[in-house]
């Protein structure tokens, strides 16, 4: 009977969460006047492609497509290399003040990214970074939760692989590589799912930092390309071009998700 509720919440939840974007794509193939004239929004008689069409055309979204991607695994790559020195440094080294240095790290997770938004700006108009990819890549180059993830799968790794690499003359960069790094792939997979999907969706900094589009990724540009509209919401080509915003992204949920369930249940979060 257990097993049946809870079955029985979690359709209705995923139901629930699913509603808005059926009727996002429902209506990004539904033609504007079926749209106007108020007909189910949740059924199309006669689906059409041409919203987006439109919206490609009414905007650069290759253009916004190439920042995003740029942007979201620049993040990516170099956060795989802070998080892992990071990560080994609290899991195998041993320093003076290691446990308080690692609290007052972990700190960074209580503090909302609005927050620092007014410092980083004042910190990239100083370096001339405004209006670059590179500007909305350089706060996020660390990850505390990423070193947090990564530092409960390293203290996992048996003491004695750690012992017999340095036996064999391997040095501390060595044994990272050949020892940890294998051994820690289902937390990089779930790291990089949770980094990919976050950084894909970040609107509030790439908009204060990016001016042009050579630099804005798609949150900011589907942001601006729905308020250039001078006649009314264009529902039509606003849903299509949203759907193009999150078509990757479903995407990869969808072929991913299994391994996103087992990189966590692997991953030393109970």
């Amino acid at each position: 009977m257990t097993n049946f509720i809870n079955k029985a919440v979690i359709i209705i939840l995923g139901l629930f969460f699913a509603i808005p974007l059926v009727w996002t794509v429902v209506t990004s193939i539904s033609p504007t006047s079926e749209i106007i004239g108020g007909s189910n929004p949740f059924w199309v008689s006669s689906p059409t492609f041409e919203h987006y069409k439109d919206a490609w055309e009414a905007a650069p979204f290759l253009r916004y497509y190439f920042n995003t991607f740029i942007i979201v695994f620049g993040i990516l790559t170099v956060q795989f290399f802070t998080i892992t020195l990071a990560a080994y440094a609290f899991a195998r080294l041993n320093f003076w003040g290691k446990n308080i240095l690692f609290i007052a790290f972990l700190v960074q997770l209580m503090i909302q990214p609005e927050i620092l938004i007014f410092p980083n700006y004042t910190v990239m108009q100083q370096l001339g970074l405004v209006d670059s990819k590179l500007a909305v890549m350089l706060p996020y180059w660390a990850s505390a939760f990423g070193v947090f993830l990564l530092r409960q799968t390293f203290k996992q790794v048996p003491q004695d692989l750690d012992e017999a690499s340095v036996m064999d003359g391997s040095r501390w960069y060595q044994t990272i590589w050949h020892v940890y790094l294998p051994l820690a792939k289902p937390t990089y997979i779930a790291f990089a799912l949770i980094s990919v999907s976050h950084h894909w969706s970040n609107f509030m900094w790439p908009l204060i930092i990016t001016n042009t589009v050579d630099s804005r990724p798609l949150t900011v540009g589907m942001a601006l390309f729905a308020q250039s509209f001078e006649t009314g919401a264009q529902w039509g080509m606003i849903t299509a071009g949203t759907v193009m915003v999150i078509f990757p992204l479903l995407i990869a949920f969808f072929i991913f998700q299994k391994q996103f369930v087992s990189s966590f249940m692997n991953s030393g979060i109970k």
